[in-house]
């Protein structure tokens, strides 16, 4: 966790999303533990990014969370559906990177009966993962990296290939509607709006011999 910490800490938000790619994202639940692994997340550049909360760094209750240290949880509610960012820069700097789709691992079963569905709508999208994650708002100013929602470095896996894309749902930006801030693991069926064409029958995973 330690080199994770520090990537939070030292690198810029691109580098800091595109590191996400793979990464194991884990919920301890009194029901037990929910995971799986990203594949789908997008970098904000507040304050310069005309598509991020904090631009023009803007400072509201909404957004304290921003400008606390790497690592911190920024949840915010988007069409009743809640959103999970994380900080990554000093404080301070409010810019972070949101997860935009999982690949379910552990738990998958009580995943499908939050969400109500199976398959890749269990978790291709920002709003989709919070629920099938059972992700409360009290975690809001939480650590990524100590609280019940964390990274877990040991377990993520390697993309075959990194794919960067322009951000979903950013109308009218200007020049920050199509900057590439939106990286996803090439193949993976749980990618939002992947084709099924696209897929890759190996989860565009690196495949390992353990």
């Amino acid at each position: 966790m330690e080199e994770t910490i520090k990537i939070f800490e030292t690198s810029s938000t691109v580098d800091v999303a595109r590191f996400l790619v793979g990464m194991y994202l884990e919920h301890e639940t009194s029901e037990g533990k929910l995971g799986g692994y990203i594949v789908d997340c997008e970098a904000y550049l507040g304050p310069d990014d005309m598509a991020a909360h904090s631009y023009g760094m803007k400072k509201t209750p909404r957004l304290k969370a921003m400008y606390q240290k790497p690592g911190t949880i920024y949840l915010y509610t988007m069409h009743t559906h809640l959103i999970l960012n994380m900080v990554t820069q000093p404080e301070g700097m409010p810019q972070g990177v949101m997860i935009r789709a999982i690949e379910p691992a552990e738990g998958k079963e009580q995943m499908e009966r939050k969400r109500a569905k199976v398959g890749r709508e269990i978790s291709n999208g920002p709003g989709k993962l919070v629920e099938a994650l059972d992700i409360p708002k009290d975690l809001y100013g939480e650590s990524i990296f100590s609280s019940a929602l964390h990274l877990v470095p040991e377990k993520r896996k390697v993309p075959k290939k990194i794919v960067t894309l322009p951000r979903v749902g950013i109308p009218d930006k200007g020049e920050w509607t199509d900057k590439p801030l939106r990286f996803v693991a090439d193949g993976n069926p749980y990618i939002t709006k992947i084709r099924r064409q696209e897929i890759d029958p190996e989860g565009g995973w690196q495949v390992t011999n353990d």
